[in-house]
Formats: C-alpha cells, sequence, structure tokens
C-alpha cells in the first residue's frame, strides 16, 4: 500500500504520540484561508449568475455556470457542493493519509499558482475539495518518505481511483509540470498564511519542522464525505467499501 519516496528529514510525519496528539496548526490556518477565499468567489459565482439571468444572458448559454467559473477547472467541478466542510475535509487527509503538515502548505502552493495562471477561473465549493485531495497527494509524493498510492487517497478523499487518475493529471498539465517548491517560496507561503491567521484571530504558527512516523489508519468507510458527481466523471456520491 505505501510506496517509497525520498529521504528527505524535513517534510516527514510527526509522530501521533507526541502531546496530545493534536491537529496540525498549518491545518486550522489553511481552512480559515481557503473557507474566506470560497465565500468570496462562490458570492461572486452568485452575483454573476444574477447579472447574466438579469441580462438574458442564461438562456442562450452565455451566462451558463461553466461561463462564469471559467473553463480551466471544469475536471474538478462537482454538480453541488459537497456535504463535508473545507476544515473537516483536510482534517480527514491528514488522519488517514499519514502526509506531512508540509504537503497541505505545498498543496496550498500549487492551488494559488492555478489562480494566478488562470485568474477566470475560481476557486469555489463545487471544486475546491476535489483540487484539494489532488494537490495534496502530488505534494505527498514530491515531499514524504512514503505515501499512499491513488487508489487510497481516491478512497479516502470520496471519488473514484480512476477519476483521482485524471485529476492529478489535469493539475499536472495546468501547473506545466511545476511541482517544485524552494525553501524560499515554502517560507513565504507559511508567513503569508500566518499573518493571514494573525488578521483574523489568534496568532498560529505553522510546523516546519516534522518527524518520522511508521503509523498507519485505517479508513472509516462508515463516513460520507458525499462529493457528487461531476458532468463528466463517474465518481462515487460516498466512500467505496
Amino acid at each position: 500500500m505505501l510506496e517509497e519516496g525520498g529521504t528527505d528529514e524535513f517534510h516527514r510525519r510527526p509522530d501521533p504520540s507526541a502531546a496530545n496528539a493534536a491537529t496540525p496548526r498549518v491545518l486550522t490556518i489553511l481552512s480559515c484561508v481557503l473557507e474566506k477565499l470560497v465565500a468570496r468567489n462562490d458570492q461572486l459565482l452568485v452575483l454573476g449568475r444574477q447579472v447574466a439571468h438579469d441580462n438574458g444572458l442564461m438562456s442562450n448559454g452565455e451566462g451558463g455556470p461553466q461561463k462564469i467559473l471559467g473553463k480551466n477547472f471544469n475536471a474538478f467541478h462537482g454538480v453541488r457542493a459537497p456535504n463535508i466542510s473545507i476544515p473537516k475535509y483536510l482534517e480527514r487527509l491528514y488522519k488517514y493519509t499519514n502526509c506531512s503538515p508540509s504537503c497541505f502548505v505545498v498543496g496550498y502552493v500549487y492551488i494559488d499558482r492555478l489562480g494566478h495562471k488562470y485568474p477566470d477561473s475560481l476557486l469555489v465549493s463545487l471544486n475546491v475539495h476535489r483540487l484539494l485531495v489532488t494537490s495534496v497527494m502530488v505534494a505527498s509524493k514530491l515531499l514524504d518518505d512514503a505515501h499512499y498510492n491513488n487508489a487510497f487517497y481516491a478512497r479516502v478523499g470520496g471519488v473514484s481511483n480512476a477519476e483521482l487518475n485524471k485529476l492529478e493529471l489535469e493539475l499536472l498539465f495546468l501547473l506545466d509540470f511545476g511541482v517544485n517548491v524552494s525553501a524560499r517560496v515554502f517560507e513565504s507561503y507559511c508567513q503569508y498564511l500566518e499573518k493571514e491567521m494573525l488578521s483574523n484571530g489568534p496568532t498560529l504558527k505553522i510546523e516546519k519542522s516534522v518527524i518520522n512516523s511508521s503509523t498507519t489508519n485505517t479508513v472509516d468507510d462508515a463516513t460520507e464525505i458525499s462529493v457528487e458527481d461531476t458532468d463528466h466523471t463517474s465518481s462515487p456520491s460516498q466512500l467505496l467499501d
């Protein structure tokens, strides 16, 4: 089940037996930042649809959802937003995949790069979950000594293995395979996320020095995350047995 990766000590996962085995602070910070961004973009989507409707553009397709959202993230769009929140989804990914906290920072770097490269395409509640599981999975392959394969990430993320394989390729092509993140860029994103958290509440510092753990988790198949089918895929609406 586990695939061997590199040997970078800096990015290994913390030992769950450490003090309180608490959820990494980076998940709390990232959840706050993403929820704020997604809420803003969802509002822009609603306003865009309203303007399109008022101008009679919905009927001829010029103001449809794909037109407003942009086309670059089409592969990641669901029919409707999943029932699971962004914080719970990130916690689930961390709990079951054993990826290091750094993977979530680098995953966010990928998503931010997409936002700058394709400014007409929005990160919204319809696509954020698929973008997260794909980005974190790609980051884990880059950073972690050992990582789970695509089939396991698909099971945790609530999509089919075939779909996640396609999403991984889609993400890589959208990034022009630019998945390397330098130490300087990594540090700058940590500082940015910490600054964002400071502006919205108490000061939290992102974990930047982590150690290895051999602990693995069994996926809770009873947990439904309701990532709905897309128009272009046949992903399940809940976790597969």
